[in-house]
């Protein structure tokens, strides 16, 4: 029997805000912290397999709480997609998730980088990861000289290091792991220390870091991996010539191992289109996206034995991730942030 659509029928579908018209249609509204033109692929192609079509909302992390604050049970969120484990453990805290149960996802995704599921499932999920690495001045740096996290504050290291905002979560995150590793005593001591090597005060992003290191402002700097990739696989000329005064490490490469952070992402709360949502979870775990966060943005895949194109990361080497968890990490955040402002890290 077909349905026929009447005019009254029609008005009442315009009228309320999630009918049943709407709730069958094939949507999906997408709140975003990432703001990476390469996404554009990965968004297409989620609805080139489905037919369903992303509607996005993308702002940044404390933007989209506020909104998603305001709106409240009516928010229209399905997804929400964060770039940082500090900014997902917020999102988790304030209440913005819900529980997942999904075969793939856990089939697919570590245990260790997503949540935790008490029988009712995970609320979120890594898609990608991202290392901090350590990027240095080939000119004047000796690289033994800055090979981990700790060695930044070595009295040797005075007035060459350079970093983007102590309070960006980036840098949150590094710290949380380092108070998880480390200590709360002894993370202050090396912030103090950082504080007093700095070449420059924290600024700008961490391009701008990378930067300051081949022009010879910095010695040393930490930045995001991808960024680091992203320049490797610049044909500018400017681009090709500044990447030769640099190096890489990878940070506590023979001890406890390189800091690494994820992308992730979970079901919204009110989700109006659940079903939707979940698929799009699932897929952000398939193969194909998979490629596309390290083809795209220079991420590592989270699912193990992925193959990817990208010679930029390739290049980097293998690298040893430590050991401790994200959840570990995020709920770490307030201390970092104490510490920061305790030792004038701005």
């Amino acid at each position: 029997m077909r349905l026929r659509i009447t005019p009254v029928l029609t008005a009442l579908a315009l009228a309320l805000p999630f009918s049943i018209a709407q709730a069958e249609e094939k949507v999906l509204n997408l709140y975003s912290a990432r703001h990476y033109q390469t996404d554009e692929q990965l968004y297409s192609d989620f609805t080139k397999q489905t037919g369903i079509k992303i509607n996005r909302i993308e702002a940044d992390d404390n933007a989209l709480f506020e909104r998603l604050k305001n709106e409240g049970r009516n928010s229209p969120a399905d997804v929400i997609l964060m770039v940082d484990a500090a900014r997902i453990w917020r999102a988790e805290i304030e209440g913005f998730f819900q529980p997942v149960q999904s075969k793939i996802l856990d089939s697919r995704i570590p245990a260790n980088l997503r949540g935790k599921d008490d029988g009712k499932g995970s609320e979120w999920f890594g898609f990608s990861k991202r290392a901090r690495v350590i990027v240095y001045n080939k000119a004047q740096v000796k690289p033994e000289d800055v090979a981990t996290y700790e060695s930044l504050a070595d009295p040797k290291n005075k007035g060459k290091v350079c970093t983007r905002s102590g309070s960006h979560p980036y840098n949150l995150a590094l710290i949380g792991s380092m108070i998880e590793r480390n200590g709360p005593q002894a993370t202050e001591e090396w912030a103090k220390g950082m504080v007093t090597n700095f070449a420059r005060p924290p600024r700008g992003g961490d391009t701008d870091q990378i930067k300051g290191v081949a022009s010879g402002e910095c010695g040393v700097a930490i930045a995001n991996s991808y960024y680091y990739a992203r320049l490797l696989r610049s044909t500018k000329p400017e681009d090709v010539a500044m990447m030769k005064n640099v190096g890489f490490i990878w940070p506590n490469a023979k001890t406890t191992g390189t800091h690494f952070n994820i992308a992730g992402a979970g079901v919204a709360k009110n989700a109006p289109h659940r079903e939707n949502a979940v698929k799009f979870l699932e897929y952000l775990a398939s193969d194909s996206a998979q490629f596309y966060f390290s083809e795209g943005n220079n991420e590592w895949p989270i699912v193990a034995n992925i193959a990817t194109k990208n010679e930029a990361l390739d290049s980097l080497g293998k690298y040893k991730i430590e050991n401790i968890s994200i959840a570990s990490i995020a709920k770490n955040q307030i201390a970092a942030q104490r510490i920061l402002d305790r030792v004038g890290y701005k």
